[in-house]
């Protein structure tokens, strides 16, 4: 364009100086679209440090009914702590947030209640995450990232609920409240925390940091003043505020779609292929389960009178695991066949070594272990 006398001088375009849309792809160059701006300061695959946050893998099973105490009991990585604050049956449910994309949430159902709690109660959901998971978080340093959490929840009990991460490794947390306004309706909640300058987390392959979502609390963790900011661990200040999901029969909780990344803001939740999800899971708990009788669970051969059979695991696991099984397996050595209801373990993080004692046979001849009941399972746990 032309000018009489003098060209403008340069300035910096405003937001207001362009119109929405009128940059298309085209006018950016390729050379500009930095992974530095695509990540924003943080990770962008594998963002979401919760596991399993869309509650889709449930190797456990998909009900547990009669629950007061503490256990792993349907979607995988969350652990639900029950200490004297009624009855509950948990679930993997299909009521979820509509259009959001999720197929499933864990589900709360208070089947005997407590109205008046003792000191000492306490209802929480929580998941525990490795420290070696954590280094890019830089906590305990003065570049310390925030974190913000996000997840989709619904419950007919409305107030103030508390959530907590907890840093398992140097005794310090911080909480924050939110609340369910609406009974019986999906609310988006989304809880930014700061960073920690003080207390490094371990690089290994320990508890670090504990989520928590209180449902329920005595006056042991709510007599005090609600840690809004890092702290050393005092337990009145935990859960200041908490409503009682307890108090009714009527009462039920559900929740999906968590997410936690580092920074200020919240993305939208990573969906995972479910192979993927399924394997994240594994490296704390395995399963190995038939619906079907006489289907080979693993092979191996015979020391002595042990029937010793190797079974590969999808994954490495965290540590060396505990097992626990149900129902009748045989051990077949050429044409001989043993039942047996009870199984030892010589474990590794990799592969594992079932052994039973008490079959016929030859010592060095090859054998394997079938299933010999529906549902017959075992589970190998490193949970946290």
């Amino acid at each position: 364009m032309a000018y009489i006398g003098s060209s403008p001088a340069n300035k910096p375009l405003t937001s207001s100086d362009v119109s929405d849309g009128i940059i298309t792809t085209a006018k950016i160059a390729d050379a500009n679209v930095t992974n530095p701006k695509l990540t924003s300061g943080s990770q962008q695959n594998f963002r979401n440090i919760i596991i399993n946050g869309d509650m889709s893998i449930a190797q456990r099973g998909t009900s547990a009914t009669g629950k007061t105490a503490t256990g792993y009991y349907t979607s995988d990585r969350f652990q639900t702590s029950i200490s004297s604050a009624g009855t509950w049956t948990q679930s993997q449910s299909t009521d979820v947030p509509t259009g959001q994309g999720f197929a499933t949430s864990l589900k709360l159902d208070c089947t005997t209640a407590n109205g008046s709690l003792s000191s000492g109660s306490e209802l929480v959901l929580r998941q525990m995450i490795e420290g070696q998971n954590l280094q890019y978080l830089k906590k305990g340093t003065a570049n310390a990232e925030s974190t913000t959490i996000s997840f989709w929840v619904k419950s007919n009990k409305t107030g103030t609920y508390i959530i907590e991460i907890d840093d398992n490794d140097n005794s310090r947390n911080i909480n924050k409240s939110y609340t369910i306004s609406s009974a019986d309706t999906w609310e988006k909640k989304t809880i930014t925390f700061a960073g920690d300058t003080t207390g490094t987390l371990d690089n290994d392959n320990g508890s670090s940091f504990r989520i928590f979502w209180w449902l329920a609390a005595g006056s042991d963790f709510t007599s005090g003043t609600l840690a809004t900011s890092w702290e050393s661990t005092t337990n009145a200040n935990r859960a200041v505020g908490q409503v009682n999901l307890a108090d009714h029969t009527d009462n039920n909780f559900w929740i999906t779609g968590i997410q936690l990344e580092a920074g200020t803001s919240a993305s939208d939740f990573e969906f995972l292929p479910v192979d993927v999800n399924l394997n994240r899971c594994q490296r704390y708990f395995y399963k190995a389960t038939e619906t079907e009788t006489s289907l080979t669970l693993l092979n191996g051969h015979l020391s002595g009178t042990t029937g010793i059979g190797t079974l590969p695991h999808p994954v490495t696991m965290r540590t060396a695991p505990s097992m626990t099984y149900s129902g009748n397996f045989k051990f077949y050595v050429a044409a001989t066949q043993t039942s047996k209801t009870d199984l030892g373990i010589q474990s590794g993080t990799r592969n594992f070594r079932t052994i039973a004692t008490s079959i016929s046979g030859t010592s060095g001849q090859a054998l394997h272990i079938d299933y010999d009941s529906v549902g017959a399972y075992i589970d190998f746990n490193s949970e946290l």
